[in-house]
């Protein structure tokens, strides 16, 4: 496992980024409690300024890599792109972003604001990857792999060194799993300060090249995805999270859309929290799973959901 960062590095990740970024919160439900029959946290990653997780991972990895180059330029179906561009400005950096075509006009709205030119290309982020590779090389970029660029892990990770650290009997823990950053810093700190605590990555059905991977032992890739939840919309397993994650993981959750759908508004109901589907993957997991009498931990992942989407589901979910 050489290839597994540290708590060192988290531990000195948190020191660089909390400069910028204040702890967010991890709030107990009394609701969430009740019916899973568990004592339920939610961590409202959702409340980070760009309303996700990654930009943990975003401003630790610009950083070290603000005087590499003047411009940067990355893959992403929303939430990495904002974590790029919001890190790039602290620095002054020109910041490009590729995304799919159909990524909602909130994340590319919110990219653009952070200061990040748009560039639409793909159906899916593997496409929107590959286009990014090939204009870095000609354009003379930095791309920044938002998936085995082992730089946003310590970052990320440090969602999870704030849960243990303020929960540290906690027993279970739901992470989406799009990438994998989230996963490996879940793995990162549980297994290495509490092993006893169970980790599940959470995956789209309709986008389940890692949990395949995981169940056949090999890199598996999918016929494109079939998923509304844009940050899980991930065509293959990538080597390196497949590394990192293989032995470590006590399991991965496969979720359908309306699954995630019902969790949205569950979450809005119970804990009063916006979630987009790639964030309440946790929460449709720990329903589907029924585990009982856990000291659980939900990751909120990210909130950055279309407004007409949010109402659509919450009509539908009363």
């Amino acid at each position: 496992m050489s290839m597994m960062i540290g708590l060192d590095e988290v531990y000195a990740a948190r020191k660089v980024i909390s400069k910028h970024l204040k702890p967010t919160p991890l709030v107990y439900s009394r609701s969430l409690s009740r019916e899973l029959e568990s004592d339920v946290y939610v961590k409202l990653e959702n409340l980070n300024p760009t309303n996700s997780f990654k930009v943990w991972g975003g401003i630790y990895y610009m950083s070290i890599m603000h005087d590499r180059a003047g411009g940067f330029i990355t893959a992403s179906m929303g939430n990495h792109a904002q974590s790029i561009a919001f890190a790039g400005g602290l620095y002054g950096l020109d910041v490009r972003v590729v995304m799919p075509d159909w990524v909602s006009p909130v994340k590319k709205q919110a990219v653009e604001e952070l200061g990040a030119e748009v560039i639409n290309y793909g159906k899916y982020y593997d496409e929107s990857a590959a286009y990014a590779k090939k204009l870095a090389d000609r354009q003379g970029l930095v791309y920044v792999d938002p998936i085995n660029e082992k730089l946003l892990y310590p970052g990320v990770a440090t969602m999870h060194l704030e849960v243990i650290e303020e929960l540290p009997d906690v027993q279970l823990v739901f992470n989406p799993l799009g990438g994998g950053s989230g996963a490996i810093g879940a793995v990162t700190v549980y297994k290495t300060v509490k092993p006893s605590t169970k980790v599940f990555a959470v995956q789209a059905e309709g986008a389940p090249a890692f949990y395949q991977s995981y169940v056949e032992g090999r890199l598996v890739s999918t016929d494109g995805v079939k998923t509304r939840a844009e940050g899980l919309a991930v065509a293959k397993a990538y080597q390196t999270p497949f590394e990192l994650l293989r032995g470590r993981l006590d399991g991965v959750v496969l979720v359908s859309d309306e699954e995630m759908e019902r969790a949205v508004a569950k979450l809005f109901y119970t804990v009063r929290q916006v979630a987009e589907l790639a964030g309440a993957a946790s929460t449709a997991a720990a329903y589907k799973l029924g585990l009982k009498g856990l000291k659980t931990v939900l990751m909120l992942t990210g909130s950055n959901i279309q407004p007409g989407h949010l109402a659509e589901i919450l009509s539908k979910h009363t």
